[in-house]
Formats: structure tokens, sequence, C-alpha cells
């Protein structure tokens, strides 16, 4: 059966994809504004710092979304289905891959460190480093920050706040709540439900009107990187920034790759395929402007609307790949920096550690270093002042981990699918294969007193994902 492609042409479901000149894609543009901005921040740094604005609106446009598009996908996809225990059988399952992911993942840092040993020899006194008033702040947050608070901090004070403060794991909450509710309604619900569905076609309407700012955003973004950090900064520890990007690449290769291949996909498929959303992230060095557009395309590929809707947004606070090999690296950095004895024992302390209050400052500015510092003085052996040491390389870092938490959530929706028995595996690899397909609707059997999902609505999903492809 023929369908309608983002070029307004009917095809094949099979078929290839039209080929859009590549002057004409977005993923094109995005990079030239990357190349642009690196440019002018390293001939003209002071231009480079004044663009700031640039690329914070254009995040801050991004994050405006987030709130409404993950409570509404999380939302739709609860209060349509049948089974509520299949649900919560999909969240049990996430959170267990997501501390098995993360456990590989700090085990890789911490290894990696070990071998190679980068902190001996710099000899640093930590009782005489000093601290920026930005840094100062940091430390004193981590500081205060309790292994348990991230348990505590699910519950949101009031419905309005967690929009307003782009608290992902609140609106999650809130989110689960309104969506168990609306489905115990049945029939009384079933145009709340109607207009849930309705309001997300809206917002991801909406998302591609701003995404057609990305190559503007990423020039200012990555201007302001460039010319207010310089390239200088990377010769003074350029060793400890190859030494992550290097273990970064070996975890998404090595773990990644095998949790795709036990899937019988193929990862560098599925990273092409999503190359509009890592060019948006090495621009803007964020994961966050890239949600929307991976929730979008996992529910192309065939990942339930459900299973995506829970996967992916939690995955954003509570499976952070990335954020989890720099904990370890760089905590045992500071340790060999300052000569801090660590045994086999400690080290692996430190990691129990690091499960915990690596979950506690997702979504919070400086939450890298915010967890790192609350799990030096949780352990209370390694200065914490140390954080001071790397603190002038950690913007160089912020892309590299934000790539991998995006590739390692990715992973994770597709495997959680898998493990759910709701993974079409043909479908997801003639997506990835770049072939159009039609728009995926939900197999769920159609509860008796919803009735069917109306024709509109089908039609407002391949409006949303055309406008947005």
């Amino acid at each position: 059966m023929g369908h309608t492609t983002t070029a307004g042409t009917a095809t094949a479901a099979h078929s290839p994809a039209p080929k859009t000149r590549w002057y004409k894609q977005l993923y094109f543009w995005v990079l030239t504004g990357i190349v642009l901005g690196v440019l002018v921040g390293w001939l003209a740094p002071a231009a480079g710092i004044a663009l700031e604005p640039i690329g914070t609106t254009f995040v801050n446009a991004m994050r405006m979304l987030i709130g409404p598009i993950v409570f509404l996908t999380i939302v739709g996809g609860i209060a349509s289905v049948a089974d509520l225990k299949r649900v919560g059988m999909t969240g049990l399952k996430a959170l267990t891959y997501f501390q098995i992911g993360t456990i590989f993942a700090l085990l890789f840092g911490l290894v990696a460190i070990n071998i190679f040993r980068l902190g001996d020899g710099v000899n640093a006194n930590a009782s005489a480093i000093k601290t920026t008033d930005s840094a100062a702040k940091l430390i004193d947050a981590g500081a205060h920050q309790e292994w348990w608070q991230f348990l505590t901090h699910i519950i949101p004070t009031s419905i309005a706040a967690p929009f307003v403060e782009g608290d992902i794991l609140q609106i999650i909450f809130i989110a689960v709540v309104f969506g168990i509710a609306l489905n115990a309604m049945g029939k009384v619900g079933a145009p709340v439900l109607d207009g849930v569905q309705r309001l997300t076609g809206v917002m991801f309407k909406i998302l591609g009107f701003i995404m057609k700012a990305a190559p503007l955003g990423a020039f200012g973004a990555m201007a302001f990187a460039v010319g207010k950090y310089g390239v200088s900064s990377l010769s003074s520890m350029g060793g400890l920034i190859v030494l992550f990007y290097a273990t970064s690449i070996l975890f998404v290769i090595v773990v990644l790759g095998s949790v795709m291949a036990f899937l019988k996909l193929n990862l560098f498929k599925m990273i092409r395929h999503l190359k509009e959303e890592y060019l948006l992230i090495l621009g803007t060095s964020t994961a966050e402007p890239a949600l929307p557009g991976l929730m979008r395309k996992l529910e192309h590929a065939g990942v339930k609307k459900e299973t995506v809707g829970l996967v992916v947004p939690t995955g954003y606070s509570f499976n952070l790949d990335g954020a989890a090999i720099y904990l370890s690296l760089a905590a045992v950095y500071i340790a060999q920096a300052t000569n801090t004895s660590l045994s086999i024992g400690q080290q692996l302390g430190l990691i129990a550690v690091m499960l915990l209050t690596s979950k506690g400052a997702a979504g919070v500015a400086g939450g890298g270093f915010i967890a790192l510092t609350a799990t030096l003085a949780t352990i209370g052996t390694i200065p914490a002042a140390g954080i001071m040491l790397i603190f002038g390389i950690d913007k160089f870092m912020s892309e590299c981990r934000a790539l991998v938490n995006f590739t390692g959530n990715a992973v994770a929706t597709l495997f959680i699918a898998w493990w759910d028995k709701t993974l079409d595996a043909d479908r997801v690899r003639r997506v990835f294969n770049g072939e159009t397909v039609e728009p995926a609707r939900s197999d769920d059997p159609v509860r008796p007193d919803r009735g069917a999902a109306p024709d509109e609505d089908l039609a407002d999903r391949r409006l949303a994902y055309s406008e947005t492809a």
C-alpha cells in the first residue's frame, strides 16, 4: 500500500527513501554552523563570546518543548494501553538495564585511568588549590548532596514547578500518575486522551519550526565555546581528554555494539539514522535538545509509544553512560594527582557510591561536577577541591558525555522493546537502512471502552513526522 512521504509522493512501503540533495538536508547546515562557529571563536574570540545569546536562545527554545512532549507522550502511551501491568514491568526492566549499563560504564573509566595513570606526577597540593566562585558553588552543592536525595526529589512541590524548572524526573512522575488515572477512567477519559494525542501532534509541529533554526543555534553555541575556552586549554591536559574520548568510543563500540549485535541490528546504521540529533548535541554540548527527535525517530522505527515514552525520558536521568565514564575516570585522576592512595576495595566502593550519586544531579546545571563532588564528599578520602584540576577542560568533555549518554539511551530503548517482545527488528532495520516505511501504529488490542483510534490521529502523526524528519 502506498503512503505519503516527506516529499509528498506515494511510494511502496519497502522502497528506498527519495534522496534529498545534500545541500538541502538539515544535518549539512548544522555541520556548516558548527564549522563556522569554530572558525569565528578561534579567529575572533571576542566576537565568538558575544554570540552566546544565539546558542542559549536556541537551546532554551528546545528545552521549552521537552517537558510538554515528555508529559504528553507518557500520558498518551499509558492511557491507551489495555494492560497497565505491562507498563510497570517495562519500567522495572528499564531501571534494571540502566543500572547494569552504568556499572559497565563506571568500570570502563576505572580500568582506563588505572592503566594509564595520567594523574601520577602532578603532585597537586589539595590545601593550596584555589577555587573560582562558580566552581565553589558546585563544590558546595555537591558537598550537601545526600545519596538518597534523588529518591525524595522525584516528588514535586507543585504540578507546575517541574515544567517551569525543566525537571524531567518530576515530569515523568506526574505523567505516569496522570496516565494511570486517565487509563482507569475508561469512557469518561476518552475525550481527554484524544486531546492528548492531538496536542502531541501540535508539539511536534512546533518542534519542526524550531529545528529550522538548529544551524544558527549550533553556530552561536560553538562560537561561544571556542571563543571563551579557546583551544589552548587542550594542550595542558590533552592526555586526559584523549583518554576520556578513547574510553568512551571503546565503550560504545564494545558494550553498546554488543547489545545491538545481540538484537541483530547495526550500531553504525543507527548512528547514521540519528545524525541530525548527534550534530545538534555536538553543536550545543547537551543532549536535551535531541530528546524529542530521538523519541520521534524510535517510535517511527517501530518501538511502541509507551516504551519510548517511559524509557527515553527516564534514561535521560538514570542511564548516563558518558557521565558514568567521566565520574570514575575523573575521581581516580584527582586521587592520583593529589597523591591520595586508593586500594582496589576503595575504588570498588567508589563505584558503589557513584551508582547513587550519579543520579542525584540529573538535569541540574553543573550536574557532572555536583555528582562528582557528592561522591568525593561521601567517600571522604579524595579532596573535593581537586575538581579544579579538571574544571578548565570540562567543557571539552561535555560533548562526548552527551553523545555517549544519547547513544546509550537509544540502544537501551531498543533493548527494552526486545525484552518486552514488542520490537519489530525487521522494521527497525529497514528504517535504519533509509527505507521509507508506513508510520507505525500501535498493535495493542483496542480497549472496548475507548473505541478505535481516529484516522485523523494517524494523519497527524504522519504530518508530525514529515515536518521534522
